[in-house]
């Protein structure tokens, strides 16, 4: 495997001694690991950088790891998580799984079962969003109207009032059925991006404002206008369904 389609594991624990143990354990079997021993110190590294699996205990000095996946989840960081701790209370392990995470491993524990249940659960995040075309988007979405087209995710193409049917991008489609979840309300470019490319995509606004071009002159050419598909000035992105009174 080379170096760059290693997954990288975060490992959240606050014993140095252990932390230093499982990370030789993961590198050995082909794992780069980035170590955090405080819950604030993982939540700005996911923030700012992707990562393939949480390895998470209960107990960190200066938080629990029930709020920093609770935080997580509430900033659209889905990392898959694993709790690693000695916590062996049902009550825990419930309220664990029940806030988002995969696994939950009690100390002691072989490092043969951790490793494996690693791989299980990246093989579950890996085929878990197989039908998704972008972040927010996918295929088995069912069709919907966007401004008096159908817009049909499964196929990923429009229906035109005229009788064509175009095939779109992966990207406007994932535009379009954003603006079209969240009608009547301004929304950021920040947060257009993030919720078609994800909260770690490098993208700039030059780039989706290109996208948002290609939008509305397709629909120009099938004489739709987009007069309820508006531009906010120094904000982002109106979409219209309400009609004014």
């Amino acid at each position: 495997m080379s170096q760059s389609s290693k997954p990288l594991i975060i490992v959240t624990e606050d014993d140095r001694d252990l932390a230093a143990l499982i990370t030789t354990q993961l590198e050995t079997a082909d794992m780069d690991v980035q170590v955090c021993y405080e819950a604030a110190h993982a939540f700005r590294f996911l923030k700012n950088n992707f990562a393939n699996l949480l390895l998470l205990d209960v107990h960190l000095p200066d938080d629990t790891g029930f709020h920093l996946i609770d935080d997580l989840r509430q900033n659209g960081i889905d990392i898959p998580v694993i709790f690693l701790t000695a916590e062996k209370a049902e009550d825990n392990k419930v309220k664990a799984l029940e806030l988002g995470g995969d696994d939950y491993i009690t100390k002691p524990f072989s490092f043969a079962e951790l490793i494996a249940r690693i791989h299980a659960v990246l093989r579950r995040a890996n085929t878990s969003h197989d039908t998704n075309v972008t972040k927010n988007a996918a295929t088995t979405d069912v069709p919907f109207d966007f401004a008096g087209a159908e817009i049909n995710p499964q196929r990923i193409e429009i229906a035109f009032p005229d009788g064509e049917v175009v095939k779109i991008g992966r990207k406007e489609l994932g535009i379009i059925t954003y603006l079209s979840n969240n009608t009547n309300s301004v929304i950021t470019r920040k947060d257009l991006i993030h919720s078609v490319w994800g909260v770690h995509a490098d993208v700039r606004s030059r780039s989706l404002d290109q996208y948002i071009v290609k939008i509305r002159d397709l629909f120009k050419q099938h004489d739709i206008s987009l007069d309820t598909f508006r531009t906010v000035h120094g904000v982002g992105y109106i979409y219209e369904t309400l009609k004014s009174a």
